[in-house]
């Protein structure tokens, strides 16, 4: 059980490592304010991968995203969120309109971080499919859920340990930092709109 614990841990920290929206949002927010006050951005985020793993490794969303309509809803879904929210990100940054850190309401930063992480289909899909792919190799169900937690907890230290990154980069005065990272984080965004406008184009022609 241990092992399987570990396998998750590993293997969820290694899906989590390369930057995304929904990393370079939560590390975003922590350039934005102090810790307490993004803990609804962590925690969105959080749950939002709690979610998918626990649907991943309990067999639900494997069976789900082998139905073609709900893939081409999903692309279209993820797609049209991707193109606006980088829009968003990128005019939000390029544009400062003065808005003060603490003038985020939770509601805004919850229904941000729950966007770029149930809307963004590649990471779904990741998830879904590796990690309910290999927690699928262990036959004991408390074996399996064992791997689930070692993947959840990568989720809550991660978001948590990048909230506070941000927040070390800003409190050295690199105040160039948070614009910066909303640039990538458009980009990002962009880029995985096209190209999960191409594999739903693929999906319809081919």
């Amino acid at each position: 059980m241990l092992l399987a614990f570990w396998h998750g841990f590993m293997l969820a920290l290694a899906l989590i490592l390369p930057i995304g929206p929904q990393n370079a949002f939560v590390l975003n927010q922590g350039t934005r304010s102090s810790i307490f006050r993004v803990l609804p951005t962590i925690i969105t985020a959080a749950l939002s991968d709690t979610l998918l793993i626990i649907l991943a490794v309990g067999g639900v969303a494997a069976v789900v995203v082998h139905w073609r309509w709900f893939r081409v809803l999903l692309a279209a879904a993820g797609t049209l969120f991707l193109f606006v929210m980088g829009l968003h990100t990128w005019r939000g940054m390029v544009e400062d309109d003065g808005e003060s850190p603490h003038d985020i309401p939770w509601r805004t930063q919850v229904r941000h971080s729950l966007s770029v992480s149930l809307l963004n289909p590649h990471a779904v899909m990741d998830t879904v499919v590796i990690l309910g792919g290999q927690a699928s190799l262990y036959r004991l169900e408390d074996v399996r859920w064992a791997f689930s937690m070692g993947a959840i907890l990568v989720s809550w230290l991660w978001f948590m340990g990048l909230a506070l990154f941000g927040r070390v980069l800003i409190s050295r005065k690199r105040q160039h930092v948070r614009p910066l990272l909303g640039k990538i984080s458009a980009l990002l965004m962009w880029f995985i709109a096209v190209q999960t406008l191409w594999q739903l184009v693929r999906e319809w022609m081919f």
